[in-house]
């Protein structure tokens, strides 16, 4: 199975959200165990490391959490084709509608994200944290 993770889910881990963490990361622990092919989108990568450097003030610091995230998920590039999809999607924030452009793509089977609502029209189906663990047994 394969899924596109929303910069949210991975700011959750980093930033170590008390009330999104445990979903979160046994998200991203199925993608260490090889139970399922993850993706982020590059433009998230430059949203994470812009929020991690904010909150630590530390380039060395936030660059690492970058190089470790990478060693755990791919990345899905954003292709012109992307933004011309996204333009006239039904998704009314563009940035999600570019996520869900992506997803589609690269043949993703979910958009894991705690803004399910955001991604309504979208071409792949979003699916909070919690709910995905359930499906695939994993629920803590």
């Amino acid at each position: 199975m394969k899924i596109l993770i929303d910069t949210n889910i991975v700011l959750d881990v980093l930033l170590r959200r008390t009330d999104f963490f445990d979903a979160s990361y046994n998200v991203l622990k199925l993608a260490t165990l090889g139970k399922v092919e993850a993706l982020v989108t590059a433009n998230s990568i430059t949203d994470i490391y812009y929020i991690l450097y904010r909150a630590n003030k530390d380039i060395v610091k936030s660059k690492d959490a970058i190089v470790q995230l990478l060693s755990l998920v791919g990345i899905a590039d954003v292709l012109a084709s992307d933004i011309m999809t996204a333009l006239s999607s039904k998704v009314t924030d563009f940035e999600n509608a570019l996520v869900g452009a992506i997803a589609k793509r690269a043949k993703a089977d979910y958009i894991v994200t705690r803004n399910t609502k955001d991604f309504e029209n979208s071409p792949v189906p979003a699916i909070d944290p919690q709910d995905f663990l359930l499906q695939l047994g994993s629920g803590q």
